[in-house]
Protein backbone atom coordinates (compact mmCIF):
# COMPACT_ATOMS: atom_id res chain seq x y z
CA UNK A 1 0.00 0.00 0.00
CA UNK A 2 2.97 2.28 0.79
CA UNK A 3 4.21 2.11 -2.56
CA UNK A 4 1.02 2.77 -4.17
CA UNK A 5 1.56 5.79 -2.57
CA UNK A 6 4.57 6.58 -3.39
CA UNK A 7 4.06 6.20 -6.54
CA UNK A 8 1.48 8.84 -6.98
CA UNK A 9 3.59 11.36 -4.85
CA UNK A 10 6.59 10.58 -7.77
CA UNK A 11 3.41 11.36 -10.30
CA UNK A 12 2.77 14.42 -8.74
CA UNK A 13 6.23 15.96 -8.58
CA UNK A 14 6.59 15.25 -12.14
CA UNK A 15 3.98 16.91 -13.24
CA UNK A 16 4.84 19.65 -10.57
CA UNK A 17 8.37 19.82 -12.25
CA UNK A 18 7.23 19.58 -15.82
CA UNK A 19 5.22 22.64 -15.16
CA UNK A 20 7.42 24.91 -12.93
CA UNK A 21 10.07 24.16 -15.83
CA UNK A 22 8.13 25.02 -18.72
CA UNK A 23 7.65 28.11 -16.64
CA UNK A 24 11.65 28.14 -16.09
CA UNK A 25 12.27 29.42 -19.68
CA UNK A 26 9.76 32.03 -19.41
CA UNK A 27 11.05 33.29 -16.60
CA UNK A 28 14.74 33.23 -17.94
CA UNK A 29 13.58 34.70 -21.30
CA UNK A 30 12.39 38.08 -19.29
CA UNK A 31 15.48 37.65 -16.54
CA UNK A 32 18.03 35.66 -18.21
CA UNK A 33 20.58 36.63 -15.17
CA UNK A 34 18.71 36.31 -12.29
CA UNK A 35 20.14 33.47 -10.15
CA UNK A 36 18.85 31.95 -6.91
CA UNK A 37 21.47 30.85 -4.26
CA UNK A 38 21.48 27.60 -2.44
CA UNK A 39 23.09 27.79 1.15
CA UNK A 40 26.21 25.74 1.37
CA UNK A 41 24.80 24.63 4.79
CA UNK A 42 21.39 25.04 6.20
CA UNK A 43 20.58 23.24 9.91
CA UNK A 44 17.27 21.25 10.14
CA UNK A 45 13.62 22.38 10.11
CA UNK A 46 12.43 20.31 12.34
CA UNK A 47 14.30 17.98 15.12
CA UNK A 48 13.53 13.92 15.01
CA UNK A 49 14.29 11.84 17.66
CA UNK A 50 14.49 9.14 15.43
CA UNK A 51 18.55 7.81 15.37
CA UNK A 52 19.98 6.13 12.48
CA UNK A 53 22.96 4.52 11.65
CA UNK A 54 23.22 7.11 8.72
CA UNK A 55 24.11 10.28 9.82
CA UNK A 56 20.67 13.09 8.85
CA UNK A 57 23.00 15.06 6.62
CA UNK A 58 22.33 15.33 2.86
CA UNK A 59 25.23 16.32 0.64
CA UNK A 60 25.16 18.15 -2.91
CA UNK A 61 27.30 19.73 -5.32
CA UNK A 62 27.62 21.91 -8.65
CA UNK A 63 30.49 23.92 -9.98
CA UNK A 64 28.22 26.90 -8.52
CA UNK A 65 25.66 27.75 -5.56
CA UNK A 66 24.39 30.01 -8.19
CA UNK A 67 21.43 28.39 -9.72
CA UNK A 68 18.82 29.04 -12.21
CA UNK A 69 15.11 28.81 -10.85
CA UNK A 70 14.36 25.41 -11.87
CA UNK A 71 17.45 23.79 -9.83
CA UNK A 72 16.22 25.85 -6.75
CA UNK A 73 12.86 24.56 -7.15
CA UNK A 74 14.59 21.29 -7.21
CA UNK A 75 16.44 21.69 -4.15
CA UNK A 76 13.21 23.25 -2.02
CA UNK A 77 11.59 20.07 -3.53
CA UNK A 78 14.85 18.23 -1.13
CA UNK A 79 14.46 20.14 1.50
CA UNK A 80 10.08 19.53 1.60
CA UNK A 81 11.27 16.32 1.84
CA UNK A 82 14.28 16.10 4.34
CA UNK A 83 13.00 18.15 7.29
CA UNK A 84 15.08 16.67 9.36
CA UNK A 85 17.88 16.38 8.10
CA UNK A 86 20.91 19.15 7.83
CA UNK A 87 22.15 19.96 4.27
CA UNK A 88 25.61 21.11 3.03
CA UNK A 89 26.92 22.00 -0.29
CA UNK A 90 30.39 21.95 -1.67
CA UNK A 91 30.92 23.88 -4.87
CA UNK A 92 34.47 22.93 -7.08
CA UNK A 93 36.90 24.81 -4.99
CA UNK A 94 35.05 23.45 -1.87
CA UNK A 95 35.11 19.92 -3.06
CA UNK A 96 39.10 20.59 -3.52
CA UNK A 97 39.69 21.54 -0.51
CA UNK A 98 37.87 19.09 1.38
CA UNK A 99 39.45 16.25 -0.33
CA UNK A 100 43.24 17.84 0.03
CA UNK A 101 42.19 18.29 3.80
CA UNK A 102 40.72 14.93 4.44
CA UNK A 103 41.48 12.16 1.79
CA UNK A 104 44.70 10.35 2.17
CA UNK A 105 47.17 11.70 -0.54
CA UNK A 106 46.89 8.55 -2.82
CA UNK A 107 43.42 9.27 -3.46
CA UNK A 108 43.80 13.10 -3.38
CA UNK A 109 46.77 12.83 -6.07
CA UNK A 110 44.27 10.36 -7.95
CA UNK A 111 41.80 12.98 -7.85
CA UNK A 112 43.28 15.70 -8.51
CA UNK A 113 44.59 14.37 -12.17
CA UNK A 114 40.64 14.64 -12.87
CA UNK A 115 39.81 17.33 -15.36
CA UNK A 116 36.21 16.93 -14.97
CA UNK A 117 33.93 18.25 -12.56
CA UNK A 118 31.22 14.89 -12.81
CA UNK A 119 34.21 12.97 -12.31
CA UNK A 120 35.33 14.67 -9.62
CA UNK A 121 31.98 14.70 -7.85
CA UNK A 122 31.83 11.09 -8.13
CA UNK A 123 34.90 10.49 -6.12
CA UNK A 124 34.07 13.36 -3.95
CA UNK A 125 30.81 11.63 -2.89
CA UNK A 126 32.31 8.70 -2.33
CA UNK A 127 34.91 9.90 -0.27
CA UNK A 128 32.65 12.31 2.16
CA UNK A 129 30.26 9.30 2.93
CA UNK A 130 32.69 6.94 3.80
CA UNK A 131 34.60 9.91 5.78
CA UNK A 132 31.09 11.30 7.43
CA UNK A 133 28.29 9.63 6.28
CA UNK A 134 24.91 11.04 5.31
CA UNK A 135 22.59 10.89 1.96
CA UNK A 136 24.19 11.95 -1.36
CA UNK A 137 22.03 14.03 -4.29
CA UNK A 138 22.87 14.96 -7.62
CA UNK A 139 21.93 18.35 -8.58
CA UNK A 140 19.50 17.41 -10.84
CA UNK A 141 17.43 14.83 -8.33
CA UNK A 142 14.93 15.06 -5.92
CA UNK A 143 13.33 12.98 -3.52
CA UNK A 144 9.71 11.43 -3.83
CA UNK A 145 9.31 10.25 -0.34
CA UNK A 146 10.30 11.45 3.28
CA UNK A 147 13.61 10.55 4.01
CA UNK A 148 13.01 10.32 7.31
CA UNK A 149 10.95 7.52 6.59
CA UNK A 150 12.68 5.46 3.89
CA UNK A 151 15.71 5.42 6.31
CA UNK A 152 15.63 2.73 9.21
CA UNK A 153 16.50 2.51 12.22
CA UNK A 154 19.32 -0.05 11.18
CA UNK A 155 20.08 0.60 7.87
CA UNK A 156 23.98 1.30 7.12
CA UNK A 157 23.84 1.82 3.39
CA UNK A 158 20.46 2.06 0.77
CA UNK A 159 22.18 1.82 -2.57
CA UNK A 160 19.46 2.78 -5.56
CA UNK A 161 18.74 0.80 -8.33
CA UNK A 162 17.16 1.59 -11.70
CA UNK A 163 15.26 -0.02 -14.32
CA UNK A 164 18.98 -1.81 -15.50
CA UNK A 165 21.87 -1.64 -13.10
CA UNK A 166 22.79 0.00 -9.78
CA UNK A 167 23.61 3.66 -9.72
CA UNK A 168 25.07 6.99 -7.93
CA UNK A 169 22.92 9.94 -8.26
CA UNK A 170 21.32 8.79 -5.15
CA UNK A 171 23.72 7.09 -2.00
CA UNK A 172 23.02 7.03 1.42
CA UNK A 173 25.72 5.32 3.83
CA UNK A 174 27.17 5.68 7.23
CA UNK A 175 30.37 6.57 7.55
CA UNK A 176 33.40 3.75 7.17
CA UNK A 177 31.84 1.46 4.59
CA UNK A 178 33.59 -1.19 3.20
CA UNK A 179 31.68 -1.14 -0.14
CA UNK A 180 32.92 2.34 -0.37
CA UNK A 181 36.35 2.11 0.34
CA UNK A 182 36.27 -0.38 -2.39
CA UNK A 183 35.12 1.68 -4.45
CA UNK A 184 37.35 4.31 -3.66
CA UNK A 185 39.93 1.52 -4.41
CA UNK A 186 38.59 1.03 -7.65
CA UNK A 187 38.66 4.22 -9.31
CA UNK A 188 42.10 5.32 -7.69
CA UNK A 189 43.73 2.01 -9.57
CA UNK A 190 41.69 3.18 -12.52
CA UNK A 191 43.05 6.95 -12.86
CA UNK A 192 46.47 5.75 -11.73
CA UNK A 193 46.22 3.40 -14.80
CA UNK A 194 44.62 6.09 -16.96
CA UNK A 195 41.89 4.24 -18.31
CA UNK A 196 39.98 7.54 -19.79
CA UNK A 197 39.21 5.31 -23.00
CA UNK A 198 36.67 3.27 -20.63
CA UNK A 199 34.86 6.60 -20.38
CA UNK A 200 33.69 8.52 -17.29
CA UNK A 201 30.59 6.40 -16.78
CA UNK A 202 33.26 3.25 -15.43
CA UNK A 203 36.24 5.39 -14.72
CA UNK A 204 34.65 7.03 -11.67
CA UNK A 205 30.84 6.69 -12.26
CA UNK A 206 27.86 4.36 -11.66
CA UNK A 207 29.92 1.14 -13.36
CA UNK A 208 32.24 0.82 -10.96
CA UNK A 209 29.86 0.03 -7.95
CA UNK A 210 27.97 -2.19 -10.57
CA UNK A 211 31.64 -4.02 -10.68
CA UNK A 212 32.22 -4.74 -6.93
CA UNK A 213 28.86 -4.91 -5.39
CA UNK A 214 28.44 -8.55 -6.42
CA UNK A 215 31.12 -9.19 -3.49
CA UNK A 216 28.19 -7.60 -0.98
CA UNK A 217 25.25 -7.86 0.91
CA UNK A 218 23.73 -4.93 0.08
CA UNK A 219 20.34 -2.68 0.90
CA UNK A 220 19.19 -1.40 -2.14
CA UNK A 221 15.94 0.59 -3.23
CA UNK A 222 14.18 0.61 -6.81
CA UNK A 223 14.50 4.78 -7.60
CA UNK A 224 10.86 5.10 -8.14
CA UNK A 225 10.19 4.66 -4.49
CA UNK A 226 13.26 7.01 -4.02
CA UNK A 227 14.84 10.08 -5.95
CA UNK A 228 14.45 10.45 -9.30
CA UNK A 229 16.19 13.05 -11.79
CA UNK A 230 15.26 15.84 -14.18
CA UNK A 231 11.38 16.35 -12.97
CA UNK A 232 12.27 20.14 -12.20
CA UNK A 233 15.20 20.70 -14.32
CA UNK A 234 17.47 19.41 -17.65
CA UNK A 235 20.73 20.34 -19.14
CA UNK A 236 19.89 23.44 -20.41
CA UNK A 237 19.05 25.18 -16.83
CA UNK A 238 21.95 23.15 -15.03
CA UNK A 239 24.73 24.52 -17.17
CA UNK A 240 23.42 27.93 -18.43
CA UNK A 241 26.00 29.65 -17.11
CA UNK A 242 28.38 26.66 -18.77
CA UNK A 243 27.30 25.46 -21.77
CA UNK A 244 28.36 22.12 -22.56
CA UNK A 245 29.92 21.79 -19.28
CA UNK A 246 28.22 18.48 -18.62
CA UNK A 247 30.45 15.57 -19.18
CA UNK A 248 28.46 14.04 -21.53
CA UNK A 249 30.74 17.12 -23.84
CA UNK A 250 33.87 15.84 -22.74
CA UNK A 251 36.57 13.71 -24.77
CA UNK A 252 37.37 10.43 -23.18
CA UNK A 253 41.20 11.90 -24.00
CA UNK A 254 40.46 14.82 -21.61
CA UNK A 255 39.10 13.09 -18.64
CA UNK A 256 42.66 12.36 -17.16
CA UNK A 257 45.04 15.06 -17.65
CA UNK A 258 48.45 14.68 -18.90
CA UNK A 259 51.82 15.48 -16.96
CA UNK A 260 52.32 18.67 -18.43
CA UNK A 261 49.15 19.88 -17.09
CA UNK A 262 49.14 18.58 -13.87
Amino acid sequence: MENIFIILTNRLLKILGALTKGFSYIFHFFFPNKRFTIPKQSQPLIKSKKKTLIPKIIWQTNYTNKVTLPVYLNYLAIRAFSPTFEYRYMGTEDRDEFMKENAPKRLYDAFSLLNDGAAQADVWRLFVLNHIGGVYLDIDAHLVWPLEWIIKKDDKEIILKNKIHYTNYFIASSKNSLLLKKALDLIVENIEQRKSNIGIYSLTGPNVINNIINNFSINSRYYKYTAIQGSFTNEYFQYLDKPKGKWTHKENSEIIKDDKNR
